[in-house]
C-alpha cells in the first residue's frame, strides 16, 4: 500500500516505515506525531483512487524523528576574469526527518500479497551438465 501527498510544493511517494527529509518545521519536537491531508492518490494492490485534485478524508500520519536535521553544504562562487572580483558564499538547507507511520484512506481495496521468500528462488530445478 503507497500514498503520493503533497508539503511543501513537493509531492512524495510513500509507504508504511518510510523516513525521509521534508521542509524544516520549527514548531515541532522529536517523536511528536504530524498528519498530512493533502493526500493526491493512493493504492493498496488494486485498482489506485486518484483525488481531482484531493482525496477527500485521506490522511498520511508520520512521526518526527529529527527535528532540525543541515542538508549538504552548497559553495556558491562568483568569479569575473581581470577585474580582481571573486566572491565567495555557502549555504546549508534545514530539514526535517520524519518516519511514515500510517496511511488512512478511505473506501480502499487493500490486497495483501504473499512476499516473495529466498528459498522459493533456490528451489528452481538444476540443470545437470556432464562434461564429455
Amino acid at each position: 500500500m503507497f500514498a503520493v501527498f503533497e508539503d511543501g510544493g513537493r509531492q512524495f511517494r510513500v509507504q508504511n516505515g518510510d523516513v525521509l527529509a521534508i521542509d524544516y518545521r520549527n514548531d515541532v519536537s522529536d517523536g511528536q506525531v504530524i498528519t498530512f491531508d493533502k493526500v493526491l492518490l493512493a493504492n493498496g494492490g488494486g485498482p489506485s483512487i486518484v483525488g481531482q485534485p484531493l482525496i477527500s478524508g485521506a490522511t498520511v500520519t508520520a512521526e518526527i524523528v529529527t527535528a532540525q536535521l543541515k542538508g549538504l553544504k552548497l559553495e556558491i562562487q562568483t568569479f569575473h576574469r581581470r577585474n580582481a572580483s571573486k566572491r565567495h558564499t555557502g549555504h546549508r538547507q534545514k530539514y526535517t526527518r520524519i518516519k511514515i507511520t500510517g496511511i488512512s484512506i478511505p473506501n480502499l481495496q487493500v490486497i495483501e500479497r504473499p512476499k516473495a521468500t529466498e528459498n522459493s528462488a533456490s528451489e528452481a530445478p538444476s540443470v545437470a551438465t556432464t562434461a564429455t
